[in-house]
């Protein structure tokens, strides 16, 4: 008789990364590819950030700061909220998994709208618990009143990715806060605000005022992103100290390393660094967004460090394939939940360009 595995496995559809498997980031940029399929930044850490790994890394025979009280400090100081309440992980993936973990079980109910980052599909099989999906409204933007309306008794959990992951569309804060009003005390409100920084609708504080008046609400964030830590993976929640205590009852110990403690310690004391890369940001989206554009396709306006781009009658398979074929990476639709589509991150200049030269080209 072969090994039994949990019927659960079935469920989960399994995460695809955007980088050709087996491949370090160097030999990558050594072969000239275009890496624009993983929304990660362009730029690499800040200087003083890179200091800090190094000394870090004489200290690598001991375990990490279990309660990696330097970082949770410093999150708390940029924030002006209480340590007790920020709980850290390794990626915001974790935070979620944790929070999925903690909050369901059989029975129980989990919402988010769909399309929306690939990582929410994972939450129910592993739960136990039933999900459910609303779709994104005119515009791809989230819809709350259709995910207000699914909410029942048996909901435990609410995600709402702000800006959206891979639409890049984002709604303000007086929105969130509106939704909030309807929502039951019971159930937990999760915003996952992982491209929060790039957003130009509000200050991308503005939704930490809402935690005053809501406390089922959990403002999940990231230092992948606009940071430039995706290798080091350090995703953070800030929430109650409820929430704390039970996503890190579920959690592996010493779950965010020591060099990843001590990148994102020194990267959040750094805001006009952050301020900067987001300038740069925008130059880039605007190239990307005009270029897609004149070249007949659609695009939502961003308020992310990706575009989202509908083909129109263009073939997405065929269209993924052929930019990869010229060196450049994108993410196919489909397997995001918008089949024809491609998400297309925000490179260095050189590479924008190239990407839309390389995209005019194959569509002839």
């Amino acid at each position: 008789m072969s090994v039994q595995f949990a019927h659960k496995l079935a469920q989960i559809p399994g995460y695809v990364a955007g980088a050709p498997a087996g491949k370090a980031p160097e030999s990558i940029a050594d072969e000239g590819i275009a890496q624009l399929a993983s929304n990660e930044s362009p730029f690499g850490p800040h200087p003083a950030v890179v200091e800090a790994i190094a000394r870090a890394a004489a200290a690598a025979n001991r375990y990490p700061d279990p309660s990696a009280g330097l970082l949770r400090r410093r999150i708390a100081e940029r924030y002006e909220v209480d340590p007790a309440g920020v709980a850290l992980a390794n990626g915001s993936c974790e935070v979620l998994l944790a929070a999925a973990l903690a909050l369901c079980e059989p029975g129980a109910e989990l919402v988010y709208a769909w399309p929306s980052f690939s990582i929410y599909p994972y939450l129910a099989p592993l739960s136990g618990a039933r999900e459910i999906r609303a779709p994104l409204g005119e515009g791809d933007v989230h819809d709350l009143d259709a995910i207000a309306t699914e909410i029942t008794a048996a909901t435990q959990l609410v995600i709402v990715c702000n800006p959206n992951n891979p639409t890049g569309t984002h709604l303000p804060a007086a929105r969130i806060a509106e939704f909030l009003e309807r929502v039951p005390g019971h159930v937990t409100v999760i915003v996952d605000e992982a491209y929060v920084e790039f957003q130009l609708n509000d200050h991308p504080d503005a939704s930490l005022d809402l935690r005053r008046d809501f406390p089922n609400l959990v403002l999940m964030r990231t230092f992948s992103k606009v940071y430039g830590l995706a290798g080091l993976r350090v995703g953070y929640a800030i929430g109650g100290a409820k929430f704390r205590s039970a996503v890190d009852a579920v959690r592996q110990p010493f779950s965010v390393n020591a060099l990843a403690q001590a990148a994102a310690a020194e990267a959040v004391r750094h805001g006009d660094d952050v301020a900067a890369r987001v300038e740069r940001n925008l130059v880039e989206r605007v190239l990307v967004e005009e270029g897609v554009r004149e070249l007949g396709l659609e695009t939502p306006d961003s308020h992310a460090n990706f575009s989202w781009v509908a083909l129109g009658d263009a073939d997405e398979a065929e269209v993924v394939a052929a930019l990869a074929e010229r060196g450049i990476l994108v993410r196919p639709g489909t397997p995001l939940g918008g089949p024809g589509h491609i998400r297309v991150s925000y490179g260095a200049a050189d590479e924008n360009r190239r990407f839309l030269d390389a995209l005019g080209e194959i569509l002839g």
